[in-house]
């Protein structure tokens, strides 16, 4: 063993029995129509009872070498391609199981598919009873990964001229279609969406992600001073955690697309600045940010091609790990730059957020993580009074599309119910719905708590709600239609006798809207000028904006000004208002 030329690579191994079998395993021959760097993925899979039956199967290893010709020049996606052969073999080990299903080619006969079906339903849990999966994923994993070796084999049987094989396979993927759906992935959807229904939802609070930031930008600078005094392996990976933690927490990006970030990327950067002609466009303010920040671009989701900016603190740590990656053990094939010392791999960025979100000290640390911050910046976009297409730019940024993930950019379905459709609800309870007539939901104003006053016959009168806030005594219907009947008479005849009038309000109108002739016998006392710059002073914005208050809002104008309104109901006080705004969309 000390003469043998994988001595050097035998000591790096785990110690036992492993070590050897996977120096066999190198040894042995890579089949045939398989490359070899795809046998050499296969051969560090797990060695179980599953990956034995993989390494047998063609049909298995034909779907991993597809799989691979398309993804297999990223390292990353090489973990994603062993998954789909082991749970592909899973399904084929349940079905030998039976009997009936003893090779992979026996699943594509139609005769079989009731015994697909019923390996399906074993190996993903289905429990009969409750029609329920125990990993409904799995179930809706399988279909897709039958069809795909179907149309593997299907090519084959064409380019050999087997028609036998070829019409088992069209047949296949015709019941697939047909009865996929029926057995299998109906179940499971719903599944998934019933586990859903009733749980809160869980978004992260301001001052939790304001105390990871400060936590984080203390410890950049306690690391950066660290590894400039010693540079070793440990300061250079508690560095390089925590500026990936600081760059997923700016950007609101996913975390794998930060933590899968290449050396070339940031070293290769655009560092120029703002063309001259583009600056006219901007204000002094973004001319400052384009200089402040720098702005790189990685690939993400399905290989497209996502923004990143840096903040000048964030740039020095990581030109300070780029400066320090030899002599810390970071091994020169390792093109991650977050990558690990010693490895070809790099450091997990949901790993590093949910360590430093408990360390932060922060209330709710399971709020904090990459899908969560992105899902709440989209959410608290809805705060500000945001365009189209600015929208549109924030969710292009974030690697959104806007027309798909247009859920994430309005507050939760929860909130929105409870906030703006009750006020619905209970306008259409109260009888008030006609009170609120050209209004949005946002202008709809109802106390849940206010108790309604109801006349004799049951119905709601408004003028007795406001003559009883005033503390006078109610007035009766007939005064009610006498007052509506004057209001009609401050239209004037124009000298032709057919066009009325227009009036401009004036002034006074303003200060006293409905102020119509009365009778001697109405009680209700008229509003003072005192009274009237009370209510003016806190209900101004509101009066203007055609909004009418709650109970809230009027009692903290009484309490604002009690010496002016100490003989005002907060009943009066909102029915002054709402006479004021009825007034001004007649007269203007």
């Amino acid at each position: 063993m000390q003469r043998f030329q994988l001595s050097q690579k035998i000591n790096k191994m785990k110690p036992g029995k492993t070590r050897v079998q996977s120096l066999c395993s190198y040894a042995e021959p890579v089949p045939d129509s398989i490359s070899e760097r795809f046998w050499k993925m296969v051969l560090d899979m797990h060695d179980d009872e599953i990956t034995h039956l993989v390494r047998k199967e063609k049909i298995i290893l034909k779907l991993g070498q597809h799989l691979f010709n398309k993804h297999g020049h990223d390292v990353t996606k090489h973990e994603y391609i062993r998954q789909k052969m082991h749970e592909t073999g899973r399904l084929v080990l349940e079905g030998k199981k039976n009997g009936k299903l003893k090779e992979v080619s026996d699943f594509f006969i139609p005769a079989n598919f009731p015994y697909v079906i019923q390996a399906v339903h074993s190996v993903a849990g289905l429990n009969e009873e409750t029609s329920t999966f125990k990993t409904p994923s799995l179930a809706l994993k399988l279909g897709p990964h039958l069809k795909k070796m179907a149309s593997i084999i299907e090519c084959d049987a064409m380019m050999a001229d087997d028609k036998n094989s070829l019409s088992n396979m069209q047949a296949f993927k015709q019941i697939c279609d047909t009865k996929w759906s029926e057995c299998v992935s109906s179940q499971a959807l719903r599944n998934l969406s019933e586990v859903k229904w009733n749980c809160p939802q869980l978004l992260p609070f301001a001052e939790d992600v304001k105390k990871m930031h400060q936590y984080l930008d203390c410890q950049s600078k306690a690391y950066q001073a660290r590894l400039e005094e010693e540079q070793s392996m440990k300061h250079w990976a508690e560095l390089a955690k925590v500026t990936l933690c600081q760059v997923i927490l700016f950007n609101r990006r996913r975390e794998g697309e930060v933590s899968k970030m290449s050396l070339n990327s940031f070293t290769l950067r655009d560092t120029s600045s703002t063309h001259p002609d583009v600056e006219l466009a901007l204000s002094d303010l973004e001319k400052s940010l384009c200089s402040h920040f720098q702005r790189i671009e990685v690939r993400g989701k399905r290989g497209r091609k996502v923004p990143i900016l840096l903040t000048p603190n964030m740039v020095v740590s990581m030109e300070l790990l780029v400066k320090t990656r030899r002599s810390c053990d970071v091994p020169d094939e390792n093109v991650f730059m977050f990558g690990r010392p010693q490895a070809l791999t790099f450091f997990r960025g949901s790993d590093v957020i949910r360590n430093i979100a408990k360390s932060c000290g922060a209330k709710h640390p399971k709020a904090l993580s990459s899908t969560k911050l992105r899902k709440h910046m989209a959410t608290m976009s809805k705060v500000l009074n945001l365009k189209e297409n600015e929208m549109d730019n924030l969710a292009d940024f974030l690697g959104h599309d806007i027309r798909v993930h247009r859920q994430y950019y309005r507050l939760p379905e929860g909130t929105l119910q409870l906030a703006k459709i009750s006020k619905v609800l209970m306008a259409m309870e109260r009888g008030q719905l006609s009170q609120f007539k050209g209004q949005n939901l946002d202008e709809i104003q109802i106390d849940p708590q206010e108790k309604l006053l109801l006349d004799s016959d049951g119905s709601e009168s408004e003028n007795e709600i406001e003559s009883t806030g005033n503390g006078a005594s109610p007035s009766n219907s007939a005064e009610k239609s006498k007052k509506s009947a004057e209001v009609g008479q401050h239209q004037e005849p124009s000298k032709g006798g057919k066009n009325p009038k227009k009036l401009q309000p004036t002034s006074k109108d303003l200060q006293e809207p409905h102020r119509t002739k009365r009778s001697s016998q109405n009680e209700r006392r008229r509003w003072s000028l005192e009274e009237i710059k009370a209510v003016e002073k806190t209900m101004m914005e509101l009066i203007m904006s055609g909004k009418v208050p709650g109970k809230a809002q009027c009692m903290n104008c009484i309490e604002s000004s009690p010496a002016a309104l100490q003989n005002r109901s907060w009943e009066g006080v909102k029915f002054y208002v709402k006479n004021r705004i009825d007034s001004l969309k007649k007269k203007l």
